[in-house]
């Protein structure tokens, strides 16, 4: 009797605050509970893809440079080592492209962004520094031609890929060892984590590793028209016949140094002048060709070359073609 009596001095009915009681109830409990809003839809960035897509070309295709130069015994002269490592930067690279495109959108986290920019920026610099390698390499074959299949050589070569690669590696562990972007987003470059200093470094860097090949490059030509004007010489060819012969070498070696520039001009000069920033398009536009270049280095260095010419056919027919065995040595085919 005195439960009905209480509940009647509110002046409502029971059932009205039965309802009542429930409602507030679910409301307390919903108010309690977090709202569980849907997941945004993952947008990939169609730059990443193309970007994914190129390191999966290079790879490949670095992959069988590298696998014919392991498998050969007989490729293990200086020359080939250099193009060896040149091979294995490319290929490093391509796999650090697909890693920073699975990590992006699968993986992110801080440890992941610094350790695949670290990859990156430790094999494209060992790729740099490869191909320079391989312009002293040949400066060294044809100024120095009689003691240049000499032991020296061997410990020379060794002794440049050593400093080459650990050179490229100390680059590397920069952004992991603490010099990056982020916790000061003031400091960020073009590529983030990478600071303005560090992408500065690398820049100026470049530009010094071309001006050295391009110097070197300039007395490689100078050598090559002076042995094709002997060869002429001695074998009374016609002028036509040197022209044609120097004109051949110095065409290689301007495709070889343009090709260069042009991969890795842009984005230099873009890294020293930009910073975060810019609009990223910008970015994604100059490191695109620059990745080009180790798509195009396999042929330039690899497969122009008659040696591998040669294994790479033994691979895939078993044979040697009779134009490749009798193929000779030009003074051109630096």
């Amino acid at each position: 009797m005195n439960e009905d009596l209480k509940v009647n001095l509110s002046g409502l009915p029971r059932d009205y605050l039965d309802a009542g009681a429930a409602e507030n109830v679910s409301a307390a409990v919903s108010s309690q509970v977090p709202v569980v809003e849907p997941e945004p839809e993952l947008v990939v960035n169609p730059w990443d893809i193309v970007l994914c897509t190129s390191g999966t070309l290079i790879s490949c295709e670095n992959a069988i440079v590298v696998l014919i130069i392991f498998h050969n015994p007989s490729l293990r002269a200086p020359m080939f080592l250099l193009i060896g490592s040149l091979a294995l930067a490319d290929l490093l690279a391509g796999v650090g492209l697909i890693i920073n495109f699975v990590f992006a959108y699968l993986l992110q986290s801080e440890a992941t962004k610094l350790v695949t920019i670290g990859l990156i920026v430790a094999s494209f610099s060992a790729s740099v520094c490869s191909l320079l390698a391989i312009t002293v390499d040949r400066y060294l074959s044809l100024y120095y031609a009689l003691t240049y299949h000499s032991e020296r050589t061997v410990t020379f070569t060794y002794v440049m890929l050593v400093m080459l690669w650990g050179t490229s590696i100390c680059l590397g562990l920069l952004p992991v060892l603490g010099w990056n972007c982020l916790r000061d987003e003031s400091t960020c470059s073009v590529v983030r984590p990478l600071t303005k200093n560090n992408a500065a470094i690398l820049s100026v860097s470049f530009l010094f590793m071309f001006a050295l090949m391009l110097q070197l490059y300039i007395q490689i030509c100078k050598i090559v028209m002076r042995h094709a004007h002997q060869i002429a010489l001695q074998h009374h060819f016609l002028a036509t016949s040197h022209y044609v012969t120097t004109r051949k070498g110095v065409s290689t070696l301007a495709i070889i140094l343009g090709t260069f520039a042009a991969c890795w001009m842009p984005f230099t000069l873009y890294s020293l002048i930009a910073d975060y920033t810019y609009p990223s398009m910008y970015t994604y536009a100059t490191l695109l060709p620059a990745t080009y270049n180790s798509i195009i280095n396999p042929v330039i260095y690899a497969f122009r070359n008659q040696e591998i010419q040669k294994a790479l056919c033994l691979i895939c027919c078993g044979c040697i073609p009779s134009s490749l065995s009798q193929r000779a040595r030009s003074p051109s085919d630096v």
